[in-house]
């Protein structure tokens, strides 16, 4: 009966301005959310200047002292919120952990490097492994790696941003394949159109398939099309969104035997049949089958199967 565990991902919303980040810490414990994950690099270890995006991430980089004050807000005004970064190479790995951070994740393109794996299974801290667009060879290899040097927790979160991703290309149901594959809990990461219902309805639809994780992006003004805003919800939606969540939480209850409820037992007492009496009986009269008939009765008496 464990809710589910509700990551708001800040990813670069902030658009590279800290006073923008806090907002969005704001909206995401506002809206009761479980944790805040932000992104923490070191670009000239993360990404060859080649690449077309090198400028950008130059802008949205924080210094590690803009991280320090944020995961500081964070802790000082919201310690019910956890904090979880998002780790995307070596050199920072221990800066982050010395932050306090309640739990790592790692983004997909690292399933591959043994450098990342091990530094951050050796603190010992929860891992959300990204897990979208890649083989089962590649997640094999990432679980094995982790598992040699920790027993730490680790969720396999799968889901993949093509800004944003079509319904059909999110494949749900390999969800409860890499469950049982791999026997470890697994969590659902929504990147679909925030625009559209289907950011709601996926993310519930996952909680049927047996997740414990979800992950969901969350901005501060999603019509302003800032950075990664495709799938990012604004602060008032993210509300919505993990009112959904606890209300189907709830409606989940427990898949084991239990007693009836109060209200169960009204039901059956308003629903159930009883075994009845056709007509007036005189005592001492021997009831034949004619006699009694199955209907709902004014209190709930013998029960049908009864009859014999």
């Amino acid at each position: 009966m464990k809710n589910t565990f509700i990551v708001s991902e800040m990813a670069c919303s902030h658009e590279g301005d800290s006073e923008l980040a806090r907002v969005i810490i704001d909206a995401a414990a506002s809206a009761k959310a479980d944790a805040i994950q932000f992104q923490v690099w070191s670009l000239e270890n993360m990404m060859s200047p080649q690449r077309n995006e090198y400028e950008l991430l130059q802008r949205l980089e924080f210094s590690k002292n803009e991280w320090k004050e944020l995961v500081k807000y964070s802790r000082e005004n919201y310690p019910e919120m956890l904090v979880y970064v998002c780790a995307y190479e070596h050199s920072t790995i221990e800066f982050i952990n010395g932050l306090g951070v309640d739990g790592f994740k790692l983004n997909s393109s690292d399933l591959s490097n043994p450098l990342v794996l091990e530094k951050v299974a050796e603190t010992g801290k929860p891992i959300n492994l990204s897990v979208g667009a890649s083989s089962i060879a590649e997640i094999q290899y990432a679980v094995d790696k982790i598992q040699d040097v920790s027993q730490g927790k680790i969720t396999l979160m799968y889901g993949h941003q093509s800004f944003p991703t079509k319904p059909e290309n999110v494949h749900m149901s390999y969800l409860t394949k890499l469950a049982n594959l791999f026997e470890l809990p697994v969590g659902y990461q929504d990147h679909c159109d925030a625009d559209d219902e289907s950011a709601f309805w996926l993310p519930a639809a996952s909680m049927g398939m047996g997740i414990s994780v979800l992950e969901k992006h969350i901005t501060h003004d999603r019509s302003l099309k800032g950075i990664d805003h495709e799938s990012a919800l604004n602060p008032d939606e993210f509300v919505k969104f993990v009112d959904m969540v606890r209300c189907i939480d709830a409606a989940k209850g427990q898949a084991t035997p239990r007693n009836f409820t109060i209200d169960e037992i009204k039901y059956r007492e308003f629903q159930k049949k009883s075994i009845v009496a056709a007509s007036t009986l005189k005592k001492g009269s021997t009831v034949e089958a004619d006699d009694i008939v199955f209907m709902r009765a004014e209190t709930l008496g013998f029960s049908p199967a009864q009859i014999d």
